[in-house]
């Protein structure tokens, strides 16, 4: 269904697709439709990386939450499926994990979740990791990099026992599509100890949905004290924004605060890397790692061609959950990604 642009103002609670942002543009998508009329660029994937990868995300049910699910008036319709609530977020997370396993199959999935919560997953290759913490909304944001914290100092410990079982990990928020191996960038930047992405926004340069780090011991223990660090800024200096932004607030302190440190490189879309309190960081454009749909329709102007990542954030989970019901009709990741860019100006119900 195409809308006119005053239409794209409200929420919607079907798919809608406009016009393509970046038509015409060179190494950016070409779409008519949802059809691609150029090839996205695959990565070589993993080939001559050491060591396995795996993905860490925070999701928690919350018990109220499931008191409340049999008003079915309620639910949510996407496709042939209905969703309460409870079901929607469930789905999300199981998509997810779809894409992961479609497109780094020999990759696992580590859930951290709050020891009481109800979360039940079966799926290969996916597992749960309670850790006990503060996980209601208002403090989940904060509490993500208590457990990443967490995390990391238990495969710290695991590593020293077996020092030779490298796994790198990518830590990302659960409404991301990843759409090419991502094992191209411990490949190609054999020397950082943790990647973030960037993008061209002075107050929040960085976005905290996608943060990966090198699994040797050096680069856990990097990582680790990077992010006890940014913590403490963030516990010290942005608890007013416990619940959205104040990790992403903190990391920009962080890694600003550093003298001399050029923030005028977060302007371009060129992988570059710092050192930042001993920790040598690796910073990756939004535009391919973190590229999001209302922003493809504005700075990024259109989707590059070799687009890694897809964050749904905002009122985009509906749009995740139609690409992969369109990916699962038609398996052409470059058709798929025209219906999200065809769909960035829209916001949707949910």
């Amino acid at each position: 269904m195409v809308e006119t642009r005053k239409q794209l103002n409200k929420k919607f609670d079907h798919l809608v697709l406009g016009p393509a942002a970046g038509q015409g543009l060179s190494n950016r998508l070409q779409c008519q439709g949802s059809k691609a009329l150029n090839r996205t660029h695959s990565s070589n994937g993993r080939f001559g990386v050491d060591g396995s990868i795996t993905f860490v995300t925070v999701f928690t049910i919350y018990n109220s939450s499931l008191n409340r699910v049999d008003d079915k008036s309620s639910n949510t319709f996407v496709g042939n499926a209905s969703y309460n609530k409870v079901e929607r977020s469930m789905a999300v997370l199981n998509v997810f994990i779809d894409f992961i396993q479609v497109v780094m199959p020999q990759s696992e999935v580590i859930i951290l979740t709050d020891p009481v919560s109800d979360l039940s997953v079966h799926r290969n290759r996916v597992s749960l990791y309670p850790i006990q913490g503060e996980y209601s909304r208002d403090k989940l944001m904060l509490q993500r990099i208590r457990s990443y914290i967490t995390f990391l100092e238990t495969r710290l410990q695991k590593l020293s026992q077996n020092p030779k079982d490298i796994t790198h990990y990518i830590f990302t928020d659960s409404d991301i599509a990843v759409v090419d191996d991502l094992g191209q960038i411990f490949r190609d930047h054999p020397n950082f100890h943790m990647a973030l992405t960037f993008r061209n926004n002075k107050a929040q340069p960085l976005n905290s949905g996608f943060i990966a780090v090198k699994g040797t011991p050096d680069g856990i223990l990097r990582a680790k004290l990077f992010l006890q660090e940014v913590l403490k800024v963030y516990v010290s200096k942005y608890m007013s924004a416990s619940r959205m932004l104040g990790d992403q607030l903190a990391l920009a302190w962080v890694v600003k605060s550093k003298p001399q440190f050029d923030a005028s490189r977060f302007a371009k879309t060129v992988a570059f890397s710092d050192d930042i309190g001993g920790t040598s960081i690796l910073f990756l454009p939004c535009a391919l790692y973190n590229w999001t749909p209302p922003e493809g329709a504005g700075q990024f102007h259109g989707m590059p061609l070799d687009v890694k990542v897809v964050h749904f954030k905002g009122s985009r989970k509906r749009l995740m959950l139609e690409s992969w019901n369109f990916y699962s009709s038609t398996p052409d990741i470059a058709d798929m990604l025209c219906l999200i860019l065809g769909s960035g100006r829209t916001k949707y119900d949910f």
